[in-house]
């Protein structure tokens, strides 16, 4: 376990808490310590939901360590099955109380509650939050769904049957994105027979196997699930992720397939105004524009795809953090032509978008981070994230709609780029300069006095007296260094996003070296010298 000021996923513990925190009538018993009990933090502060998480702690203290915590554990348990009365529960472990060594299902099962009781071996010095809900994800499946028994043939003129897998809480735009496959689902002529585990109770697990196939949504919660009801049932399973117009397309063609009806009344109806809009006079600009993406392994690749073939930009970097994904990344990657960036440390990830040089970074919150202090446009697209990622409009991913959304997610920063472009252009021009103000202002300046003075003083003539201020004020410019017109030039060529930074650093290269004229010469010497 690497000790960091940010991480994007959390111990497997708090994969587990995700899970149960979807589901209805499933409670989470965790032996952890004082300080462990974040849950409320995480899922009402951060995710905003209206009801508190259902995990009891068993909260011990460093005292307890000198009596018998095992029987503390066992007495949590006991307490929360009296008093939430839930369906099923599970127990574990966080990742300090592992290291005392207690056995929470052992525990638990001598406790013989009328209950199913699911222990989680959740390695947290190994694993992660991904592995921890699809693994907590996979063993309730596993207890609840039934004896695994072959799947008998759909009955003629019977509506297909699907389970949809996947969605969590504390996933990004988890809520929306089921609103808008439940309704291409609808149209297709495909009905929903089970969600999980967003929404779903333990009794509506039992039922799993009564579906004809599986939509696999998010493949880092549920992929070893639906191995597992394919294994045990017969059920095929989605692979295609609904993420743009073309994997949305390919999405309905696939499921149309398993269900062995036609995909036409989807594909021939409305669409998205994603293909429209990125052939637009307003679009077209972007064309080739520099990106980067990092994030899960569902969102990096899907995004990936609707950046390079859906709005025609250059993937210059792709990466995840979700190492169990790691193949399936890096061969979208080759793709593209790149290698692909597999890594936790958000320090690698910053190295990488510094050397890749982006026009826009699309990734994580930690991602925006990166990008505003380097200045370079971003958009969140992938957890973690924070509560402005979770808003109250309806805003998904997949689907034709979330391919709306992209869009608008995926170029409003380049549109914003731009304007600041444009300002940083138009800067030293004499109609358009700061020192000029709005023209409904009647062209006054809405600067202080004491750029105002600044300003007179620049438009006087060399042998006319400066005019006194009205006040003792002290105006002293900080001595500037002079740019050869040949270097300014050259400057300009820099893209906007860091020629602040490029502008700054060589004039603090000459003032060392006490140059007074920055040339060409100068501005290449500096950039070799910050370069080393």
């Amino acid at each position: 376990m690497q000790l960091t000021l940010w991480t994007y996923e959390g111990p497997p513990h708090i994969g587990a808490m995700r899970v149960a925190t979807a589901m209805s009538g499933l409670h989470y018993v965790l032996h952890a310590p004082q300080g462990d009990t974040y849950a409320d933090l995480l899922f009402t502060m951060i995710e905003r939901r209206d009801a508190r998480p259902p995990v009891t702690y068993t909260t011990f203290r460093a005292q307890d360590l000198g009596r018998d915590t095992a029987e503390l554990f066992k007495e949590a348990v006991s307490a929360a099955h009296e008093r939430f009365r839930p369906q099923a529960m599970i127990v574990g472990a966080s990742c300090t109380a592992e290291l005392i060594q207690d056995d929470p299902g052992g525990l638990a099962k001598a406790l013989d509650l009328p209950i199913p009781v699911i222990a989680l071996e959740l390695p947290a010095y190994q694993k992660k939050e991904n592995w921890g809900a699809s693994e907590t994800f996979y063993r309730l499946v596993r207890t609840l769904a039934g004896a695994p028994a072959p799947r008998p043939a759909r009955e003629p003129g019977r509506r297909p049957l699907c389970n949809i897998l996947g969605p969590t809480a504390l996933g990004f735009r988890h809520r929306d994105d089921l609103i808008e496959i439940r309704r291409l689902l609808d149209t297709l002529g495909v009905a929903v027979n089970v969600v999980a585990p967003l929404g779903a109770t333990p009794a509506d697990l039992g039922r799993l196997r009564d579906a004809d196939f599986n939509v696999v949504l998010y493949p880092e919660t549920a992929r070893s699930a639906a191995e597992y009801l394919k294994k045990s049932f017969g059920q095929a399973f989605t692979h295609v992720l609904p993420i743009g117009v073309g994997g949305t397309r390919r999405f309905v063609e696939e499921v149309a397939g398993l269900a062995g009806i036609d995909p036409a009344p989807v594909l021939d109806g409305p669409c998205s105004r994603l293909p429209w809009y990125s052939r637009s006079v307003d679009s077209t600009y972007l064309t080739g524009k520099r990106v980067f993406v990092f994030g899960d392994a569902t969102h990096a690749i899907g995004i990936a795809r609707v950046a390079a073939k859906e709005l025609g930009f250059t993937l210059v970097g792709l990466g995840t953090y979700g190492r169990e994904f790691a193949r399936e990344v890096r061969a979208e990657a080759a793709e593209h032509g790149i290698e692909a960036l597999i890594t936790d440390d958000y320090l690698d990830v910053e190295a990488a978008i510094r050397a890749a040089a982006p026009e826009l970074v699309l990734g994580t919150q930690m991602e925006r981070h990166v990008a505003k202090r380097l200045g370079i446009p971003c958009a969140v697209i992938s957890a973690p994230v924070h509560v402005q990622d979770f808003p109250a409009r309806y805003a998904p991913q997949m689907g034709f709609e979330g391919a709306n959304v992209l869009f608008d997610t995926l170029v409003h920063p380049l549109m914003m780029g731009l304007e600041e472009h444009l300002l940083g252009m138009f800067r030293e021009d004499p109609e358009f300069h700061d020192g000029v103000g709005p023209s409904h202002l009647g062209g006054k300046s809405l600067g202080t006095p004491a750029d105002e003075a600044f300003e007179a003083a620049d438009r006087a003539p060399a042998d006319t007296p400066p005019t006194p201020a009205p006040v003792p004020i002290l105006l002293e410019r900080p001595a500037a260094t002079a740019w050869s017109p040949e270097a300014e030039k050259e400057l300009r060529k820099i893209p906007f996003f860091v020629r602040g930074k490029a502008r700054t650093n060589t004039e603090t290269f000459a003032r060392e070296r006490h140059l007074p004229l920055i040339t060409i010469e100068t501005l290449y010497d500096a950039k070799a010298h910050y370069g080393r």
